[in-house]
């Protein structure tokens, strides 16, 4: 009997996700049924295979949206994280497996008790960060139990970078994925995180100048700054003797002392809007946070502002930004400074046909075993293949298919709203994921403490 999976979203981070499973579906049976708000989108998706339907989706034509939630075996929701819970609802109603890649809400959370009861599978979280780093640091952490031992500090880091092939512009930066969260990145409260037993707190405006470096074999030198909350992994994998929690994201050296300056000007914030955005130029736009003197140039005024040095190589990554342009406008409707900067950022680092992305993920994981301290460092590499199959896509989408197919065929079978930090989860996904290139180095190296 043919198995019906409704994929809803066929955005950028869909496209390997769907092409595993109709790579599967004559083997495994499977019929794909692909919305999306752009028909287009969802034909591309589809490739015109025959185990594949491509719809026009409307989340919020209530009608359909049941309909189709009733045909199928299982949802699957690549949608923004607000939008999931009308199909959430309409699953727990007609008795249907759910599986996205966003954090678990509340809201979703407070459905635990009927999906549980109905014997349903939910499964959240399950792609990259959250996902991949779920899954590849409880296997560490429950190999450590296993033998005796007990985990003493805990780091782990992430980031969607540019593959170093394609590393052409002086931030060693390009958008790999959704601009806006970059732009928005670190805000809304400090970062928090355990170090050697003590409560620590980084605020925004601190953030980008206290950052951790990372050494990847083959890769080079990184650096991370502090992701907003990682306090709460502590219940989440069961770290109670650890005295160092932390989770970071990773950039190549030097990014985020030259982001810092944004930061410091104040063109991240996304709380107003500016007068006139749409007619003002990118000069103009500077030249608004800055003081006025009758003789001084904007550059100048820019240089005294944020205290940049003349033979400081950050001076010319803000020049290669086009910042300084008196002609180019910005061309945005009462545009935020956040939105602005967007703006700005995307005619500089929006990925060219040809280049490729990378993901880089780091595991520091220490443990006490016979009174004795290790470390085990886990990292993974995973560069694109191209702009369709994109590292990014790749590392979202596999870990998405690979679980809704495991739901289907009975392998993945305890009920709940979940993420996939447990044994029958991890063990079988973490297994395919290394079969299609996304494999962890896992090794033994003198234990280091707290860097």
């Amino acid at each position: 009997m043919t198995k019906e999976i409704l994929i809803v979203g066929a955005g950028r981070s869909s496209s390997s996700l769907i092409k595993y499973l109709l790579d599967k579906s004559d083997s495994e049976n499977l019929h794909l049924t692909i919305g999306d708000l752009s028909l287009e989108s969802a034909k591309q998706k589809a490739m015109n295979h025959p185990n594949a339907t491509a719809i026009a989706f409307d989340l919020f034509n209530e009608t359909e949206r049941q309909t189709l939630v009733q045909k199928a075996d299982i949802v699957v929701s690549m949608l923004p994280a607000i939008h999931h819970l009308e199909l959430a609802k309409d699953c727990v109603k007609y008795k249907k497996h759910m599986v996205t890649a966003s954090y678990i809400s509340p809201a979703m959370q407070e459905l635990n008790e009927e999906v549980t009861k109905n014997n349903l599978i939910f499964m959240n979280e399950i792609g990259l960060d959250p996902g991949i780093d779920h899954m590849s640091a409880m296997k560490i952490i429950h190999d450590i139990e296993r033998k005796g031992g007990k985990v003493i500090s805990f780091e782990s880091f992430c980031g969607g970078l540019i593959a170093p092939e394609s590393d052409n512009n002086l931030w060693n930066y390009k958008f790999t994925w959704n601009p806006r969260n970059v732009v928005l990145a670190g805000q809304g409260g400090a970062a928090k995180f355990l170090q050697e037993g003590q409560y620590k707190y980084i605020p925004y405006n601190k953030v980008f100048r206290r950052t951790e470096f990372l050494d990847v074999e083959g890769y080079g030198k990184f650096e991370a700054y502090a992701n907003r909350d990682s306090l709460k992994y502590k219940d989440v994998y069961g770290l109670r003797d650890a005295k160092t929690i932390f989770r970071g994201t990773i950039r190549r050296v030097g990014y985020s002392r030259a982001w810092n300056l944004f930061v410091e000007l104040g063109i991240t914030d996304d709380s107003y809007t500016i007068d006139n955005s749409e007619e003002m130029t990118y000069r103009e736009f500077i030249n608004s946070y800055l003081p006025y003197h009758p003789t001084d140039t904007v550059e100048t005024k820019l240089r005294l502002a944020l205290g940049i040095d003349q033979d400081d190589i950050i001076w010319d990554k803000l020049l290669e930004l086009d910042l300084f342009n008196p002609t180019k406008k910005i061309g945005l409707k009462k545009a935020t400074p956040a939105q602005i900067l967007e703006k700005i950022l995307s005619d500089s680092w929006s990925l060219s046909p040809e280049d490729k992305d990378m993901i880089v993920m780091y595991h520091k994981i220490g443990y006490e075993l016979h009174g004795q301290n290790h470390q085990i460092d886990s990292r993974m590499v995973c560069i694109g293949d191209n702009q369709i199959y994109t590292a990014m896509a790749k590392t979202v989408g596999l870990p998405v298919a690979i679980a809704t197919l495991k739901i289907l065929k009975g392998i993945i079978t305890t009920p709940g709203v979940q993420m996939p930090i447990e044994e029958e989860v991890y063990t079988p996904i973490l297994k395919e994921l290394e079969e299609n290139g996304i494999h962890f180095i896992e090794e033994e190296v003198p234990y280091s403490g707290y860097n």
